[in-house]
C-alpha cells in the first residue's frame, strides 16, 4: 500500500472519528447492551458454572469474552448504514470527483470500525474488572481478545458496507441484520459452554465465525492457554476479514461504475 492511500485513509477515518465524537450520545447507546448483558446476565446465570464445561468457576469470567465479542458483531454489523447515508447525503459521490484514494474511501471504515471496537472493547473489559472478573491470561491475553473482536468486526462490518452499496435500503439492511444476529449469537458459546449445547448446536457453532473470536479470546485468557485454538481461530479469522474487505472494494468498483 503507498503512502498516498495510507495518508489518504487516515484522513477519511479522522473524518469519520469526528463525526462520532460529535454525537457522544451513540458512544453511550452503544454501550448500554453491553452493561445489559455484563450485570443482568452476569448474575443471572452465575451459578449455570457448576454443571461444568465452562473451564472456570466463575461465570463472569466465561461471560466477558463472550460480550467482547458479540459488542464488535452489533455495532459493526451496522456499518453499512452510515454507508447508505453517505450515499444518499451525495457525500460518497462527491469524494470521487477528488483525487482522493478509492482504497481509502473503503479502507477509513474498516479502520474505523477497528478502532471503535478497541475502545468499546477497553470499557467492557474495564467494566469486567470493576465487577469481580479475572483475566489469567493478562495482558497478552486480552489484546488477543481484542484482535480477535476486531477481525471479527471487520468481517461483518465490510459486509455490511457491501450491502449498503448493493441493496441501497434502510429496509433491507435492518431486516437482514435482525434475521442474523440471533443465531449468530445462540449458536456460538456467548453465554452457554459448548459442552452443554445440544450436540448440533455445539457441530454448527464450530464453523461460525462469531465463534472463532470467542475460542479465541477465552484460550489466550486462560491461565493455560491452548495456542492451537488461538492461531487457528484467529487465522480464519484473519482470511475471512481479508476476503470480506476484498469483496467491499470490489463492490465499491462496481457501485462507483453505476454513478
Amino acid at each position: 500500500m503507498s503512502t498516498e492511500v495510507l495518508s489518504h485513509t487516515w484522513y477519511m477515518t479522522q473524518r469519520q472519528l469526528i463525526a462520532i465524537l460529535r454525537q457522544p450520545v451513540f458512544l453511550l447507546i452503544s454501550l448500554i447492551q453491553p452493561v445489559i448483558w455484563l450485570f443482568l446476565f452476569g448474575n443471572l446465570f452465575k451459578k449455570v458454572v457448576e454443571l461444568g464445561g465452562f473451564g472456570t468457576t466463575s461465570y463472569l469470567d466465561y461471560l466477558i469474552p463472550g460480550i467482547v465479542v458479540m459488542s464488535a458483531l452489533g455495532s459493526s454489523m451496522w456499518a453499512g448504514m452510515g454507508t447508505l447515508e453517505e450515499i444518499e447525503r451525495g457525500t460518497l459521490n462527491r469524494f470521487l470527483t477528488t483525487p482522493v484514494s478509492r482504497s481509502a474511501l473503503m479502507n477509513a471504515n474498516v479502520v474505523q470500525n477497528g478502532i471503535s471496537t478497541a475502545i468499546q472493547s477497553a470499557i467492557i473489559v474495564l467494566l469486567g474488572l470493576l465487577a469481580g472478573a479475572a483475566y489469567p491470561g493478562g495482558a497478552t491475553g486480552l489484546v488477543i481478545l481484542v484482535g480477535a473482536s476486531i477481525l471479527l468486526g471487520t468481517v461483518f462490518g465490510a459486509l455490511s458496507n457491501a450491502l449498503g452499496m448493493l441493496v441501497r435500503e434502510r429496509e433491507s439492511i435492518i431486516g437482514i441484520n435482525t434475521f442474523l444476529l440471533l443465531p449468530l449469537t445462540f449458536l456460538s458459546s456467548a453465554f452457554m459452554a459448548p459442552a452443554q449445547m445440544p450436540s448440533w448446536m455445539a457441530r454448527i457453532a464450530d464453523f461460525n465465525p462469531v465463534n472463532w473470536a470467542m475460542v479465541a479470546g477465552r484460550s489466550a485468557l486462560s491461565a493455560d492457554p491452548d495456542w492451537g485454538d488461538v492461531l487457528s481461530r484467529g487465522g480464519a479469522l484473519l482470511v475471512l476479514a481479508a476476503g470480506a474487505v476484498w469483496l467491499s472494494t470490489r463492490t465499491f468498483r462496481a457501485y462507483q461504475k453505476s454513478v
